[in-house]
């Protein structure tokens, strides 16, 4: 058996620390595994375990679960560890495959760091094409795809992370998806190493800071050694790792934004859109000329850099989308050109109107939506109009829901139109025209039974009735 005495100490070590660093219990499943971990287990009930599953458990965890702890208060009784933490040992065994655990436990694992997306899709390609699989044989097929994993925690929902029990990457963690989402290794050597960084994580404060933690998705260690690991990578994997492990930190280094700002001009074309990524992250003002220059040939990257990182500066850019937006024709671009619109607090209707009457519908959706954040939306009711004769029950629905406190009545006789077209309820039209129609008093039933008058320019004043006596 391999020792580990040296880090097993420094783990011991390190966990009061982390729990002292956070004592607000504000990192990820913290308020409910509390850095608490019970006694560890047997020697004899190791070797019982192993025995009972024909299977010889990596060093690296049975140097944890002997000498550290076993087993907490967290979910499933899980000890102190990363999401959830750590399962109790020996429980939660068929957590990835359902039945004949046994014969799956023992099994070499054919996943990988480095898999393709093709490769994991011709895992389950028997899964995927076929609908009439039965639970005995979908059983079957996890067991050839996951086997030879343990899973040891919960990160929650359908997610945990497992350990490679069997094969070239034994002992390495895994995070997992148990709904078919491919898997992805974490970087570190060994369970231990992988949970040492996250008790490293937790005490230096980067597991504190605000936003989302992932943690063990991407490279672990500071900024100025992930760049270097970088400048010396010699495949296109391992550089792309490194960057993604930068652009994971909360801040980083004056000398790292620099190296990237260097490789962002004179390296290879490959990686110039993520380093441009981590520079609008960390130097905005650096990255805005780059910016600028990408938008001609990709302003929707342009779009989600600024949003992401630089929303408070969304007022810049009016001028560069006002010049690019008529060229849109992708619902993902028009989408978060949108997003920097709305954050300008800038009329921009006549920007979005010609979008209403775009052949695809999730443009036209995104318009309408996009309108009804405005202030002055009723200014736009004539374009509204036409969302609410549009073709498509999706545009309908958003166009309604986009209305919401403008109150003119020329909007009635299109509104009863709606009620009926629509008798029962579809894509939920009926229960958003109900949510307008109460602002005039009615509903999609009571407005059937009402002759509308269309009043000129909409304005009941002009008629000398109330709002809500237009009809006869």
């Amino acid at each position: 058996m391999t020792v580990f005495n040296d880090q097993i100490q420094r783990i011991k070590s390190k966990l009061p620390q982390a729990k002292k660093a956070d004592k607000n219990l504000e990192v990820f499943g913290a308020d409910s595994h509390k850095y608490q971990l019970n006694a560890p287990v047997t020697a004899e009930e190791v070797s019982g375990f192993e025995e009972k599953y024909g299977i010889q458990l990596p060093d690296c965890y049975k140097s944890f679960i002997l000498q550290v702890g076993n087993a907490g208060i967290a979910y499933a009784n899980s000890a102190a560890g990363p999401f959830y933490g750590i399962y109790p040992f020996g429980e939660n065994v068929d957590e990835l495959i359902y039945d004949n655990t046994e014969k799956y436990l023992k099994n070499n694992c054919v996943i990988y760091p480095t898999m393709s997306d093709q490769y994991w899709k011709s895992l389950n390609e028997n899964i995927d094409n076929n609908d009439d699989l039965s639970d005995e044989d979908f059983g079957k097929e996890r067991g050839k795809i996951l086997g030879g994993i343990l899973p040891i925690g919960s990160q929650g929902c359908s997610y945990l992370h497992g350990i490679i029990i069997h094969g070239e990457y034994r002992g390495r963690v895994v995070n997992l998806c148990i709904d078919g989402q491919k898997p992805q290794f974490t970087f570190e050597n060994n369970f231990l190493d992988w949970y040492e960084r996250w008790l490293d994580e937790v005490i230096s404060g980067e597991l504190l800071k605000e936003g989302p933690n992932w943690f063990g998705y991407s490279m672990g260690g500071s900024d100025t050694a992930i760049i270097r690991i970088f400048l010396d990578a010699d495949t296109i994997q391992q550089k792309a790792d490194c960057l993604k492990g930068i652009l994971s930190k909360k801040k980083i280094e004056t000398v790292t934004i620099q190296i990237i700002e260097e490789q962002f001009l004179n390296g290879t074309d490959e990686f110039k859109t993520i380093l441009l990524q981590i520079l609008t992250k960390f130097d905005y003002e650096k990255a805005k000329p780059y910016l600028i220059e990408l938008a001609k040939t990709d302003l929707q990257s342009v779009c989600k850099f600024i949003y992401w990182y630089a929303k408070d500066k969304s007022a810049e850019w009016l001028s560069l989308i006002a010049e690019y937006i008529k060229s849109i024709d992708d619902d993902e671009t028009f989408r978060f050109c949108t997003y920097i619109l709305i954050a300008t607090k800038i009329d921009f209707g006549h920007l979005i109107v010609p979008f209403t009457q775009k052949e695809n519908e999730n443009i036209r959706i995104t318009a309408f939506y996009t309108l009804g954040q405005l202030k002055n939306k009723k200014d736009f009711l004539d374009t509204f109009i036409k969302g609410l004769n549009d073709n498509s029950n999706r545009v309908i629905h958003i166009t309604l829901q986009a209305l919401s406190d403008v109150h003119d009545t020329k909007l009635l006789q299109h509104y009863k139109r709606i009620a009926e077209k629509f008798p029962e309820e579809q894509d939920y039209i009926l229960a958003n025209l109900n949510h307008r129609l109460s602002e005039y008093g009615l509903t999609n039933k009571t407005i059937l039974n009402k002759e509308i008058v269309s009043l000129k320019n909409g304005n009941p004043a002009q008629e000398k009735k109330k709002w809500y006596q237009i009809w006869k």
